[in-house]
C-alpha cells in the first residue's frame, strides 16, 4: 500500500507590519535585561520623552489663545520644523537603531513590499513616535476652532505622521550607503555644522534686531503654507479636508520612492566594507616632548584617533561653532565681561561632555589593557594620556574661543578670566569624565557616521552619561565660576589649580574603579554593531 505523501503545514502569512512593531518592542525589552546602568539609562530616555511631549502639547495647545492668522502661522512653521526635524535627526541616529540601514535587513526572507511595510512600523514605534505623534494632537487641539476644522484635523494629523515617517526612511535609506563610508562621514560633518548655523539664524535675526519678527514669521509662513506640512496646517486651521489631498499625493509619492530607493539598497554592495588603505608610519612633535614609555604610547594613540576619526572633529567643532553662533547673537552695545567668561564656560562644558567614555573608541582592542594592567597606576597612566592627548587640543582651542569671543564683544579686559576660567571647567570635566567613563561605559560602532554615539541598544547608556557628566561639572565648577561671572574676576587665578585637582582626583579614583569593574568595561564597549 502506497502511503499517501503528508500533507504540508498551512503557512501563517506573513504580518510585516506587527511583525516588525512587536519585533522592536522585544528589542526595547531586551536591553532592559542586565547592566543596571543600561536600564537607567532607557529610564532617564523615557523621562525626556515624556518632558518633550508634555511640554511640545501644551506649548501646541496655547495655540487658541493666540489670534488665528497668528496660531496658522505659528502652526505652518511648527508642521515644516517637525518634517525637517524627521528627515535631519535619524541621520545623526544613524547607527544606534538597526532598522534604519537596510543593508542589515537584506538577508531576511521578505519581498521589498513587506520589508517596506515592517520598517514603516518599526518606525512608528517607540518612545520618540510617540512623542512626535502627542505634539501633532497638541497642534490639532491648538489650531481647530470648529467642529469641521476639528474632524479635518483626525486625518491631518495622522497623514503628517505618515509623511514624517516615510520622508525619515527615503532619506537614511538613500545615504546609507554613503553614511558608512569615510567619506560620507566626513561630508556629514560638514552639513551638521552648516544645520548648527542654520537652526542659530532666527535667534540671530532677533537679537541683533536684523527684522521685525512678526514680519519674519508671516513671510517665512506665506511661503510654507504651499508646502506640504504647511498644507496639512492649513487644513486644520480653515476646516477644508481639499487641502489635504496634496498631502496625501505626497505621502504616497515619497512612500513609492522610498521603496524604489529600498529595493535597489538591498542588492547594491557595502563598499564601506572594503580594506582601508595602509597608513604610514610617522612621527612629529609629540615623539621629541614626550619620553618613550605607556604614556607617550597612549597619547600618541590618541591624538591619532582625534585626527582621523570624524566623530571626533564634529563634536568639537559643533561647540565651536555653537558658542560663536551664540556670541555673534548676543553681543550688542549691553554686552560685557560676564558674556565672555560665560560663553567660554559653555565652550568647555560641551567639549567635556565628549570625554565621558574614554575606553568606548577602543572597543573590543581593550583587552590588551585587560591583560597587561594589573596596578592602580597602570590604569593612572592610560587614563592620563588620554587627558593630555585631548587637552592638547582642547586647551588652544579654548584660548582662541575666549580671544575670539572677547575681541568680537569688545572686552579684551575679559579674555584672561575667561580663559582660566574655561581651562578650568575643562579639567572638572576630565575628572567627571574619567568617573563616568568606568561606571558607565558604552560601545563607539564602528563604520558609522559622526554621530553615533553608542551601538545599537545603549543610546540611553551614552545620553546618561553625558548629561551625568555635564551636570557634575555644572555642580562642581558654580562655587568659583559663578563669582567670576557677577563680576569677581580675581577668583578666576583659582579655576585652573581647582580644575587640575579635580582631574588628577577623578584619575585617581577612576583608576581604582577601573581596575576592580575591568571585566564589565570590557564586556560594555565590545558589544556587536
Amino acid at each position: 500500500m502506497v502511503p499517501l505523501p503528508a500533507k504540508p503545514l498551512p503557512r501563517e502569512p506573513i504580518r510585516p507590519f506587527t511583525l516588525f512593531a512587536a519585533l522592536k518592542l522585544r528589542l526595547i525589552g531586551g536591553n532592559l535585561r542586565g547592566a543596571v546602568d543600561r536600564k537607567l539609562g532607557f529610564v532617564f530616555t523615557l523621562l525626556a520623552a515624556l518632558f518633550v511631549a508634555t511640554v511640545s502639547f501644551l506649548s501646541l495647545l496655547a495655540l487658541r489663545l493666540a489670534p488665528p492668522d497668528l496660531a496658522a502661522d505659528l502652526g505652518t512653521v511648527l508642521f515644516t520644523a517637525f518634517l525637517i526635524g524627521w528627515a535631519v535627526v535619524p541621520l545623526l541616529a544613524f547607527g544606534l537603531d538597526d532598522t534604519l540601514d537596510p543593508a542589515r535587513l537584506s538577508l531576511f526572507p521578505l519581498t521589498t513590499r513587506q520589508l517596506a511595510i515592517g520598517l514603516f512600523a518599526s518606525s512608528a514605534t517607540g518612545a520618540w513616535p510617540l512623542t512626535t505623534l502627542i505634539a501633532l494632537f497638541g497642534a490639532l487641539a491648538g489650531l481647530a476652532r470648529s467642529l469641521p476644522a476639528a474632524l479635518t484635523g483626525l486625518v491631518a494629523v495622522p497623514l503628517m505622521f505618515a509623511l514624517c515617517l516615510v520622508t525619515s526612511r527615503l532619506v537614511t535609506t538613500a545615504l546609507s550607503g554613503l553614511l558608512r563610508s569615510r567619506r560620507g562621514r566626513d561630508l556629514l560633518a560638514v552639513a551638521a555644522i552648516a544645520l548648527v548655523l542654520l537652526f542659530q539664524l532666527p535667534n540671530i535675526i532677533v537679537n541683533r534686531g536684523l527684522d521685525d519678527p512678526a514680519a519674519l514669521l508671516r513671510g517665512a509662513a506665506g511661503f510654507l503654507r504651499w508646502t506640504p506640512p504647511g498644507m496639512a496646517a492649513e487644513a486644520i486651521s480653515i476646516g477644508n479636508p481639499l487641502w489635504l489631498l496634496p498631502v496625501a499625493l505626497t505621502v504616497a509619492v515619497v512612500g513609492y520612492l522610498w521603496i524604489k530607493v529600498l529595493g535597489r539598497a538591498l542588492v547594491t554592495p557595502d563598499s564601506s566594507t572594503q580594506a582601508a588603505a595602509s597608513v604610514r608610519a610617522s612621527s612629529g612633535l609629540l615623539d621629541r616632548l614626550l619620553p618613550d614609555g605607556p604614556l607617550a604610547a597612549v597619547v600618541y594613540k590618541e591624538v591619532r584617533y582625534l585626527r582621523r576619526d570624524p566623530r571626533f572633529r564634529v563634536s568639537w567643532l559643533v561647540a565651536v561653532v555653537v558658542t560663536g553662533a551664540l556670541a555673534f547673537s548676543m553681543s550688542g552695545d549691553g554686552a560685557g565681561p560676564a558674556l565672555v567668561i560665560g560663553l567660554s564656560v559653555l565652550g568647555a562644558i560641551m567639549i567635556g561632555a565628549q570625554l565621558s567614555n574614554l575606553f568606548g573608541i577602543d572597543g573590543r582592542s581593550l583587552w590588551m589593557n585587560a591583560v597587561v594592567f594589573a596596578q592602580d597606576r597602570d590604569f593612572r597612566t592610560d587614563i592620563r594620556g588620554r587627558h593630555l592627548a585631548a587637552a592638547l587640543i582642547a586647551l588652544p582651542l579654548l584660548a582662541a574661543l575666549a580671544l575670539a569671543i572677547g575681541l568680537f564683544t569688545g572686552n579684551p579686559a575679559a579674555v584672561l578670566p575667561a580663559l582660566l576660567t574655561a581651562w578650568g571647567v575643562l579639567g572638572l570635566a576630565l575628572g567627571a569624565g574619567a568617573i563616568t567613563s568606568t561606571l558607565i561605559p558604552y560601545t563607539v560602532p564602528e563604520r558609522m557616521n559622526a554621530f553615533t554615539g553608542a551601538a545599537p541598544g545603549q543610546g540611553g547608556q551614552a545620553f546618561l552619561g553625558s548629561m551625568g557628566s555635564m551636570m557634575a561639572v555644572v555642580l562642581l565648577a558654580l562655587p568659583l565660576a559663578l563669582p567670576v561671572v557677577l563680576g569677581f574676576h580675581w577668583l578666576a587665578a583659582l579655576m585652573l589649580p581647582y580644575g587640575v585637582a579635580a582631574t588628577l582626583l577623578g584619575q585617581h579614583l577612576a583608576a581604582k574603579l577601573a581596575r576592580l569593574r575591568l571585566p564589565e568595561i570590557l564586556a560594555a564597549v565590545s558589544r556587536p554593531t
